[in-house]
C-alpha cells in the first residue's frame, strides 16, 4: 500500500472562522475546546478504503435539515490523488444521510489555498421516514477514499488554487 496523504488540524484561528460564522451560539472557549478534541480521521479496520471522519461536535439533525460542519480537518497528499468525500455508508442507509454537493472532492493543491485547506461538509438529513439523525462528539460521520487520477494527454493546466469550493471554475 502507497503511503500519499497526511492528516492535520487547521490552525485555531481557521477553526474560530469557521465555526463562528456556522454556530454563532458558541463562545471562544467552548470552540478551543473543541478544537482541542479533534480526532484525525483513520481506518476501522486494516481492509478499510475508507478514512473515518469524526463529528468535531454534537449535532441533530432532524429529517430534512441541513447543516455545514467545519471539520478543522485538512489533508496533504501527493500530486496526482485526490480525496473523495461520503457520509457513512449506515447513515446513508439508515437516514438517507447525504452531502449536499453528493461526492466531495479534495484536490492535492487545496491544502495551500488561503483557508488551509479546512475541509468542510454540508450535510442533508433526507429521510422519508422523518427520523432524526443525532450525531454524539466523535462519532463518525463521513469517510473519504483517496484515489489516484489521470490527466489527458493534451492537458496543460496551469491555473493555481487560492481559495474553496468553486475557486477553479473560469469563465469560458
Amino acid at each position: 500500500m502507497r503511503r500519499i496523504a497526511k492528516f492535520h488540524k487547521v490552525s485555531l484561528e481557521q477553526f474560530l472562522e469557521a465555526m463562528k460564522d456556522n454556530f454563532p451560539e458558541y463562545t471562544d472557549e467552548d470552540i478551543k475546546d473543541i478544537y482541542d478534541a479533534i480526532e484525525l480521521p483513520r481506518r476501522a479496520t486494516k481492509g478499510s478504503a475508507g478514512y473515518d471522519f469524526f463529528a468535531p461536535f454534537a449535532f441533530s439533525l432532524p429529517a430534512g435539515a441541513t447543516i455545514k460542519i467545519p471539520t478543522g480537518i485538512r489533508v496533504e497528499m501527493e500530486p496526482d490523488w485526490v480525496l473523495k468525500l461520503y457520509p457513512r455508508s449506515g447513515l446513508g442507509f439508515k437516514y438517507r444521510l447525504q452531502l449536499n454537493n453528493t461526492v466531495g472532492i479534495i484536490d492535492s493543491d487545496y491544502f495551500y489555498s488561503d483557508k488551509e485547506g479546512h475541509i468542510m461538509t454540508k450535510l442533508t438529513n433526507d429521510s422519508r421516514e422523518g427520523k432524526t439523525l443525532d450525531v454524539s462528539v466523535g462519532m463518525g460521520f463521513m469517510q473519504g477514499i483517496f484515489l489516484e487520477y489521470g490527466v489527458t494527454v493534451d492537458d496543460n493546466a496551469e491555473g493555481i488554487r487560492n481559495g474553496g469550493f468553486g475557486s477553479t471554475t473560469s469563465a469560458r
